[in-house]
């Protein structure tokens, strides 16, 4: 007789979170295209629209390089753009455990802005992700099932800033993002290296571009971008990595990299992706 208890509770459990997870992921839906729709409402003209390379005279030489090698001249800028991803991520700091991830992104580049949705398999239960920034906005949101909150943060200075770190550092990309025209401002550094500074509304940010032999960018850096520990933000070094590149519309973009936190014991990395 107990097993018949058990095979009760089993499929009474099953239901409920069969259930929870249809509407969670109805209700997520429903949110992201929300968050999508907010992304497009608050796209603006572009001033420029075709590439010029008349337009690089003075940027650092590297940078120059650079967008001689991925570009070609006389194409559209790149007003948005819909990417996919696949993954793994690992939210844990020190260890070993990652866990993969699928993911689409919709980035418009004026004004600057993306909406990342995800689905993580975190011991094989899904975790739905927003990562935004939308009109000046930073969101970061996560959902057990696409129901259960288990993480937010949104509306602060330091969201913000947080988000557009992200959306510079992944402009390699949607590379004529980069281009003085486009908002983007190049400091030179050294014969392989630049930095660029991006500024939107009331937030800006500064990375520092690594290029690589091949003159395509290798590496990306923020001195302090913001991470979240016990429920506070600490300015942490960042670094993203990119690779294999490919030519997609008439450009040269990677197909692959990996994020890290720059931690005092060594290098953190959390997302390693697809694209």
């Amino acid at each position: 007789m107990w097993w018949k208890v058990i095979l009760v509770v089993i499929v009474v459990v099953a239901a409920a979170v069969l259930g929870t997870w249809a509407y969670g992921s109805s209700r997520w839906r429903a949110e992201t295209r929300e968050l999508t729709e907010s992304l497009m409402a608050k796209r603006v003209p572009q001033s420029v629209r075709v590439y010029d390379p008349e337009e690089l005279e003075g940027l650092p030489a590297p940078v120059q390089r650079y967008f001689r090698k991925a570009l070609k001249a006389g194409q559209n800028m790149i007003a948005a753009v819909h990417i996919k991803q696949e993954g793994t991520f690992n939210n844990r700091p020190g260890s070993d455990v990652w866990s993969p991830f699928t993911a689409t992104e919709d980035v418009v580049i004026q004004r600057p802005g993306f909406v990342w949705d995800a689905r993580i398999s975190m011991m094989g239960i899904p975790v739905h992700v927003h990562d935004a920034y939308v009109g000046g906005e930073g969101i970061l949101r996560g959902k057990l099932l696409g129901a259960l909150l288990v993480m937010e943060m949104r509306g602060t200075p330091e969201a913000a800033e947080g988000e557009l770190y992200r959306y510079l550092a992944e402009a390699a990309c949607y590379p004529t993002a980069l281009l003085p025209s486009q908002g983007a401002r190049w400091e030179a550094v050294d014969d392989s290296s630049a930095r660029v500074t991006l500024e939107d509304g009331g937030t800006r940010v500064t990375m520092l571009f690594t290029f690589g032999e091949d003159d395509l960018i290798e590496s990306v850096y923020a001195d302090a971008r913001g991470r979240e520990v016990s429920g506070k933000i600490v300015p942490t070094p960042w670094k993203g990595t990119w690779s294999q590149y490919e030519s997609h519309g008439g450009m040269l973009v990677p197909t692959s990299g990996e994020i890290a936190w720059i931690l005092q014991e060594g290098r953190s990395p959390y997302w390693r992706g697809r694209i």
